[in-house]
């Protein structure tokens, strides 16, 4: 399958993770609105899924892909099986464990992740409750990711891309049935959520094993003392422990950034860590489109270049990644920048949520839109080192970019409140992502092909009419007011989206893009 048609497949699928993703951010927001309740939830689920950047599809995954990828190019499918079995070993036990600390200490966990929360007790109670009944949450999802980095290996892109489907299904049915039937039983509602959660990850981990099965590749944790004794010695599984060191740091760097901006958020106005939350689903939509596709599929393709010494394919996947980059994300950019009201009118102005809680959502939204280019840029890069091994040199970006986070944190939100912690991330992520992209181009790992100028000026050309429509758009209408016209503000946010692409295709061709030609590449 081509890399095109690869992308394309996780893309389509992500779409609809993402689509039943926003269906379950709206079911929330329209049941639970922005309160002490739902930032107890917000914040009880970052936890898990903080450590779930280590021991899943973060740092584990960094390290995991290309040594596995390495084994089944140069040592073929028998070994790729011993080095699966024996690496599932060492991490099922690491998540038992984990998962059994994690309970015992979820208050000591909410205390560092939002101790502002302590301002209203009922809810910080409630995130100590939450956290409890969904810290083993992590345990299904990194296996799920140790399963869909197998998957994706063997060039399965399908069902990995397709099983976070399944999480927001069981977060939907939680909202919508759950919620109502906790009330009655005398229960606070916002825990239903968290059985949605639980139940989310067993399913998920039930679909990979079995697509898992059909390849032969159901991995089989040991549990005698020698079995575990030998998987943690082998060689494979020290060499991913071994790369996993760095990109443990550099995950950690990452997300202590998001663990200081959720304790800020945690000391503001009620309701803050939700806007950010809101705002952040919204964002995830373009990156996991664009970037998450892009970096799921080129992982493995550029480690097997690497293992292979195809220089020159390794190079022309990072440019015809970049440049996909930079025809898709600029726009969306574009369109989070001047167009942010309407998204987020149509997405959660409904039921429990206000005309203020919209404005406030936006703010934040306008700052994930300055870094977005950044943002899904460090999802094709950085798989440019991981793939040959490199796991110290995003580390050593991301702890200059961290520094330069909280600076502008300093000074940024005095002024814009809550909005400056997306803000610094997103000028964060710019920083980050010229500097991979200098390291690639210095090293010589990454040769641009000929005629990026001429690219960039066609697609600077086609957003600049982009943007004029979709100021015009938001400003021409009420979005805020159509409120009680919910199917109609629903047709005008389709009909103008609709409008903006054909904008933006038309301009492209009228400048001389043969977009067929460059997809084809």
């Amino acid at each position: 399958m081509s890399l095109l048609k690869s992308a394309s497949v996780v893309s389509l699928l992500t779409l609809l993770s993402r689509v039943t993703g926003l269906v379950r951010e709206l079911l929330i927001a329209s049941t639970f609105g922005a309160s002490a309740m739902t930032d107890a939830f917000n914040v009880a689920f970052r936890i898990p899924n903080l450590f779930r950047r280590f021991f899943g599809e973060g740092a584990f995954s960094q390290a995991f892909v290309p040594v596995l990828a390495a084994a089944k190019t140069q040592q073929g499918d028998a070994a790729t099986r011993v080095l699966v079995d024996r690496v599932a070993t060492v991490l099922a036990w690491a998540l038992l464990l984990l998962s059994v600390a994690g309970v015992l200490g979820a208050g000591g966990l909410v205390w560092a992740m939002a101790s502002g929360m302590q301002q209203d007790p009922r809810g910080y109670e409630a995130a100590v409750v939450l956290t409890r009944w969904m810290f083993p949450y992590i345990a299904f999802m990194s296996l799920v990711a140790l399963g869909a980095g197998v998957l994706n290996t063997y060039k399965r892109f399908a069902v990995p891309a397709a099983t976070p489907v399944l999480l927001n299904i069981c977060m939907i049915l939680a909202a919508w049935l759950g919620a109502p039937w906790f009330k009655t039983l005398g229960l606070e509602p916002i825990y239903a959520l968290a059985g949605g959660v639980l139940l989310g990850g067993v399913l998920q981990l039930a679909v990979q094993w079995l697509a898992l099965g059909r390849l032969g590749l159901h991995p089989r944790p040991a549990w005698r003392w020698s079995a575990i004794k030998q998987a943690w010695a082998d060689s494979g599984t020290q060499n991913i422990l071994r790369l996993m060191g760095p990109a443990l740091l550099g995950v950690g760097v990452a997300h202590l950034s998001m663990i200081i901006n959720t304790q800020i958020a945690s000391y503001l106005k009620p309701g803050s860590v939700s806007w950010i939350t809101y705002a952040d689903r919204l964002m995830e939509f373009p990156t996991a489109l664009l970037g998450v596709a892009m970096g799921v599929v080129l992982m493995p393709q550029l480690a097997m270049a690497r293992a292979g010494g195809d220089t020159a394919r390794y190079s022309a996947m990072l440019d015809w990644g970049l440049r996909l980059v930079v025809l898709l994300a600029v726009p969306c950019a574009i369109a989070l920048l001047v167009f942010p009201l309407p998204l987020v009118a149509v997405l959660y102005h409904y039921g429990a949520m206000t005309d203020f809680d919209v404005q406030q959502v936006t703010h934040a939204l306008m700052g994930w839109g300055v870094g977005l280019v950044g943002i899904v840029a460090i999802k094709v890069l950085a798989p440019g080192y991981f793939a040959s091994q490199d796991t110290k040199t995003p580390v050593k970006v991301a702890v200059v970019v961290l520094v330069l986070t909280q600076v502008l944190n300093f000074f940024l939100v005095p002024i814009f409140a809550h909005a400056a912690l997306t803000l610094s991330i997103g000028i964060g992520a710019m920083v980050n992502a010229l500097w991979l992209l200098l390291g690639l181009l210095q090293r010589g790992s990454y040769k641009p092909e000929p005629g990026w100028g001429l690219f960039v000026l066609q697609v600077l050309a086609a957003c600049v009419l982009l943007g004029l429509f979709l100021v015009w758009a938001n400003s021409h209408f009420a979005w805020t007011a159509l409120r009680a016209e919910s199917l109609k503000r629903i047709g005008l946010l389709a009909s103008v989206l609709a409008v903006s692409a054909l904008i933006y295709f038309l301009a492209l061709w009228a400048a001389g893009m043969k977009l067929r030609q460059f997809l084809r590449r």
